[in-house]
């Protein structure tokens, strides 16, 4: 599937000026590799300029979300392998380094300039895959990109639920090639349910935001208690 659409969406976005291939590219490799997944749109369908802050389970979640909604990604710099870095250039991936505090500002601003395109953009705030049955603190920092965009940006929560087999499913503290192995070498399928919540309240600060985000998601998935970040507390 790579081999025919990685030409066909460059000969399009060589034409167009921009490609529909990746969303269509990522839906089709969820579904290959046994991914079924549920859509339920609370509230008006995302416009172009909305910002998605969505709770991070595994690396389906890529697959599913850009291949549902058409959004691209804000990730951190440092991809691994070329190959894959390369795939998150064509989904218009921004990349934010998260060890450099002082350019907070400087990342918010480059995310608000993705915002005021045609297409829109998901943060993981908890910014590291969570074990599956909590939600990690959400981190604030790049909300703040709403307010610097020069267009009227939607924030939007969204939920995406793996039900029972969300812990067994969790890509957290194990090498990514394992996580692949296991989850490719299950039987059946895998369900997702992605819930696409209601536009938040903007009268809030970007930590009243992240803690309204974080509420809405959590009432969705029925999570309870709370656990320290591995990565900080949330800024």
């Amino acid at each position: 599937m790579f081999l025919v659409c990685a030409p066909l969406h460059l000969l399009t976005k060589a034409l167009a000026g921009r490609s529909f291939w990746p969303q269509w590219f990522l839906a089709r490799v969820a579904w290959l590799i046994g991914i079924r997944v549920r859509l339920h749109i609370h509230g008006a369908h995302p416009g172009a300029h909305a910002l998605l802050l969505a709770n991070h389970v595994s690396w389906m979640d890529i697959l599913v979300l850009s291949g549902t909604t058409g959004c691209t990604f804000v990730s951190k710099d440092q991809l691994g392998h070329p190959l894959v870095h390369w795939l998150a250039d064509q989904n218009g991936t921004i990349y934010v380094k998260r060890t450099h505090v002082k350019g907070a500002k400087d990342q918010a601003i480059a995310l608000a300039r993705a915002l005021e395109r045609d297409r829109p953009v998901a943060v993981f705030p908890e910014g590291t895959v969570g074990p599956g049955d909590r939600l990690l603190p959400f981190r604030s920092t790049l909300i703040e990109a709403a307010n610097y965009a020069a267009r009227d940006v939607d924030i939007r929560p969204v939920a995406i639920d793996y039900g029972r087999e969300a812990v067994a499913l969790a890509w957290h503290q194990q090498p990514a090639l394992d996580n692949v192995r296991m989850i490719l070498g299950r039987p059946g399928h895998v369900r997702i349910d992605i819930h696409l919540l209601g536009a938040l309240d903007r009268v809030g600060d970007r930590k009243a935001l992240a803690a309204a985000a974080r509420s809405a998601i959590t009432e969705v998935l029925g999570y309870t208690g709370e656990q320290p970040s591995p990565i900080g507390a949330p800024r």
